[in-house]
Order: structure tokens, then sequence, then C-alpha cells
């Protein structure tokens, strides 16, 4: 596993046996730093698979990230072959979403070593990634708009996780 230095506390998610978040190369700083302060308040560690489009030490990302980048399980993965490299060692399932989802969000069952994954905000992400899906999850939307923000996605995906795990 090939991590950088910007690593908080990878055991984030793991202790309270959650889904992880996974960002493929984002490329905007503040929907980043919105998703690590999410993780960091849902309890979800954060996987961040470069290269990133900005500087993790960019001041809009530590601005969205304020205080809660501290709490946050961030771990950043050098690029994709090293994340798939952590995710097979720790068995994780891969839950990519994505507009082209075969199993609306409502109707997919979450488990807890899940790792739920977004693609970049200009992109998504490449069919290698599809490909090593084990998942294709889609949000509905009835609205009929073409895609939602990277970080409402991310909180849609990790709300609905966290309420089919919740105790009865």
């Amino acid at each position: 596993m090939v991590l950088d230095a910007v690593q908080c506390d990878p055991n984030v998610g793991s202790r309270q046996q959650t889904p992880r978040i996974a960002l493929y190369q984002p490329d905007i700083a503040g929907n980043t730093g919105a998703i690590l302060r999410l993780g960091a308040c849902m309890g979800m560690g954060v996987d961040i698979i470069g290269p990133a489009g900005f500087d993790m030490s960019d001041r809009a990302l530590k601005r969205a990230g304020m205080d809660y980048l501290a709490m946050a399980g961030l771990v950043r993965h050098v690029d994709w072959s090293s994340f798939e490299a952590w995710r097979a060692e720790k068995r994780h399932r891969l839950v990519l979403f994505t507009t082209r989802g075969a199993v609306p969000l409502w109707d997919f069952t979450f488990q807890r070593d899940d790792v739920l994954l977004f693609g970049r905000e200009s992109a998504g992400v490449p069919e290698i990634v599809h490909a090593a899906a084990d998942a294709a999850v889609l949000i509905p939307m009835p609205g009929g708009g073409r895609s939602l923000n990277l970080a409402m996605s991310a909180a849609i995906a990790a709300g609905e996780a966290t309420r089919q795990m919740a105790p009865p």
C-alpha cells in the first residue's frame, strides 16, 4: 500500500464498522473539504485516490474542512493501483456511485465493509474503475437533472448507508 504523508486517522470508520467514502481524483478542494467534514461527523473514513486536481494543503480544502480535518479518517492513495491493493488487502466491497448505475440507491443493501466511491467532478471515473466495482449504484433524480454536486451525492449515499445500519 502506497500512501503519501497526508494521513489523519485511517481507523475512523473501521472503529464504528461503517462504510468508507472514497474520491477518485477529485477536482474541487471545496467539495473534498465538505466530504472530509461529512466523514468526520458520520464516523466514516475518507480515501482520496490521487492525483487530486488541487494541492491537499490548499486553503480552500482547509477552510471547507474547518476544524474537522483533524477528526477525519483521511487516507491518500497515490493512484488507483495503490488503492486497489489496499482494498484487496482489507477485503472491502467497492460500491461505485454513477449516473450509469444499475441499481437505485434505495434498492441497494449496504454492508459495513463497503467503500462508497465517487468519481471526478469533471469526468467521473474511467472504464477500469467501472470494471473493478462490485456494484454500480444510481442516485435517482426525479427532477431530471444530469448530475448532483459531488458533496451532495456523498452526503445522500452516506445518509442512506448509515440509515440502513442503524440499530432497530
